[in-house]
């Protein structure tokens, strides 16, 4: 009969193909106990996101009872913990992982993708929060049917004094923060750097966004200084740029990937957005592949997400089955994989330069 060590010495070399490691290198394996002719095999996965984690699961058991005939069964126990480096600590946040979404310009539908991120990954079930960045133009409000007024409340600090904090709008399940929610409609913000720079870090640092496992910020187009702050603001998790296929957008996708390179932000890949017969195919992920970043997916440009968009029920997309809905999951799901992956590689996160 084999005994609990032979059990876990074979368990813990058992690949996982989505990161390239074992069970031991990927830290997934919690124990292994055994119960007469029973095994219990007790694994966790880092990202509610994990993709197809059944298949894990019976190779687990495939192995064991391969290797240990006389083996009965073999109970394979998961739980899903988002894993990350607490990456909103430097402002004082308990959020897990705070994940940029950029372009190099815009028109990309990049606020389409980033709500579509958030909600794939709530969908997932994870705790997942959103911040409009995009002070110029502040479209998530709108993308998600999120109208009034985020509201003040006050709390005692430990050491007595009264703070104020802003209670996010919740829509959904999502918090989300955005300058929408300050100004009208069509009122314009005419302000200088340093007064968006202020207006953001309030948003992030005096918002009861609560603990997260995701917070994901929509950052504004280009290279500008509103997106440098904020890089240099929160210690990342890393950085999705969005793009069409178009040469156009492609090159400007790429300066916002060396943007992202110079302040030391892991850039987690590009989304291909609107891909089909208008605007072509395959050059995101071609540009990727130059660049050296991965490729997290391509979304169809199919008339669900305008139609989903204008009517403020972005969170559709994901909690209805559409033409889109695989693909915007796919994208979450790469998403959160490759904030583990680049985990596992550097457990420590990168020291940002201020420029």
């Amino acid at each position: 009969m084999a005994t609990v060590e032979e059990i876990k010495n074979l368990v813990q070399e058992i690949k996982v193909p989505a990161f390239d490691k074992t069970l031991s290198n990927a830290k997934m394996l919690k124990n292994v106990s055994a119960e007469g002719n029973r095994t219990v095999v007790d694994i966790e996965f880092p990202t509610t996101a994990f993709p197809r984690p059944e298949q894990l699961e019976e190779s687990i058991r495939k192995e064991v009872q391969s290797r240990f005939p006389e083996i009965e069964a073999v109970d394979v126990r998961s739980k899903f913990t988002v894993k990350g480096k607490d990456s909103g600590a430097k402002v004082g946040l308990t959020v897990r992982n705070v994940i940029a979404v950029g372009s190099g310009k815009g028109g990309v539908g990049k606020s389409t993708v980033a709500a579509s991120l958030a909600y794939g990954l709530k969908q997932s079930g994870a705790t997942v929060g959103l911040m409009d960045a995009d002070v110029y133009g502040p479209s998530i409000p709108h993308l998600l049917g999120a109208t009034g007024q985020p509201a003040m409340k006050q709390i005692e600090a430990p050491d007595g004094r009264t703070i104020e904090r802003i209670v996010p709008i919740e829509v959904d399940g999502i918090k989300l923060m955005s300058m929408g929610f300050m100004v009208g409609e069509d009122q314009a913000i005419v302000w200088r750097g340093p007064m968006l720079h202020k207006a953001l870090s309030q948003f992030l640092q005096q918002t009861e966004w609560g603990a997260l496992d995701y917070l994901i910020v929509d950052m504004p187009p280009g290279t500008g200084d509103v997106a440098l702050t904020l890089s240099q603001m929160v210690s990342l998790a890393g950085a999705v740029v969005v793009c069409t296929p178009q040469k156009v957008a492609l090159l400007d996708a790429g300066k916002a990937i060396s943007m992202f390179k110079t302040v030391k932000i892991p850039v987690l890949g590009m989304v291909e957005n609107m891909t089909g017969e208008i605007f072509g195919q395959g050059g995101a992920k071609a540009k990727a592949e130059e660049m050296g970043v991965p490729f997290l997916g391509e979304i169809p440009s199919d008339p669900i997400i305008r139609i989903r968009g204008d009517e403020g029920k972005i969170s559709q997309l994901v909690q209805e089955e559409n033409p889109v809905q695989d693909a915007i999951m796919n994208v979450s799901s790469n998403t959160a994989m490759e904030v583990v992956r680049q985990l596992l590689a550097n457990p420590s996160m990168p020291t940002l330069e201020i420029l």
